[in-house]
């Protein structure tokens, strides 16, 4: 089964005018980042504001970045919704298109025992070929819900084709204890992106990123200087990263992606309510600090 590795892009999702996917958009942001050198694309997740969109349109973004991207990069689909049947039909609708994978967020908002976690995860593992590779995504902050390392092991005995997890909490103990499931044989990403080349140094095999969908380049070079070994260049290189994070806030307010991806001549989009786009001034402020990056 194909695992995750490198700078995997959690993609925003660009709302036209009219509130509509912008299907033309999303097809110029996904050959950027495989211009820009990204190991892979995971659309439909948090960066792209998987709660405020219909299951069609949840499909119609999966679908667009798999044929645009057609297979030079592997695209993981982020198919975690509020209902278990909405999240089987996302997982089975990504395995349908040709996706390399999907990502499942733990259940949200209500509170969920480690015994029906595993239930959960079983349910939607069942339904998926065994050779389909599924990651576990566990952001306690916003789902309310956590997946000890303990319960992880369980799935992952249960389930076959639960290879990986993703965790976005800035916990490098827990970090550490993920790496140790199926003796080191688990794949484990990080989602906090200034914390990149310190989780790969323990041993993680890449970060699901947020801030590498409107600024690549910088991640990019973290990653590369790492598999060479040239970590005086990866530390340099993690230092710009984490000052372009501190400008577009790190994923708190998905619109200072959008925003730089309009500079960069991609079309962001607009946010979708309740969310909301920024207004000129804060465009402007936000365009003055990031220019020297670019």
């Amino acid at each position: 089964m194909k695992k995750l590795y490198g700078v995997i892009t959690a993609m925003t999702t660009p709302f036209d005018g009219n509130d509509q996917v912008d299907v033309n958009a999303l097809e110029k942001q996904t050959e950027f980042l495989i211009q820009k050198g990204i190991n892979c694309l995971y659309p439909t997740g948090t960066t792209g504001e998987m709660y405020l969109m219909s299951p069609e349109e949840r499909e119609l973004v999966a679908q667009t970045v798999v044929k645009k991207a057609d297979g030079r990069v592997p695209v993981y689909i982020h198919a975690g919704a509020m209902t278990l049947k909405e999240t089987v039909r996302l997982a089975e609708h990504a395995c349908k298109i040709g996706a390399d994978g999907v990502g499942i967020v733990t259940p949200s908002y209500f509170g969920v025992n480690d015994k029906a976690m595993v239930l959960y995860y079983e349910e939607i593992a069942k339904g998926l070929p065994t050779d389909f590779p599924i990651y576990l995504y566990s952001i306690p902050q916003c789902a309310a819900n956590d997946l000890k390392p303990h319960v992880v092991q369980e799935i992952a005995d249960r389930c076959k084709n639960v290879v990986g997890i993703k965790y976005s909490y800035p916990d490098m103990l827990r970090v550490k204890d993920y790496l140790l499931i199926n003796d080191g044989k688990f794949s484990v990403l990080f989602g906090t992106d200034r914390l990149f080349l310190a989780a790969l140094a323990m041993g993680v095999e890449g970060t699901v990123s947020g801030c590498s969908g409107p600024m690549p380049e910088h991640f990019v070079s973290v990653y590369k200087a790492f598999c060479k070994g040239d970590y005086e260049t990866a530390l340099k290189e993690q230092k710009i990263a984490n000052e372009i994070c501190e400008i577009i806030r790190s994923g708190a307010d998905m619109a200072y992606f959008k925003t730089v991806l309009d500079y960069r001549g991609l079309n962001g989009g607009h946010m979708r309510k309740p969310l909301i786009d920024l207004n000129e001034e804060q465009k402007a402020e936000l365009v003055k600090q990031i220019q020297k990056y670019l």
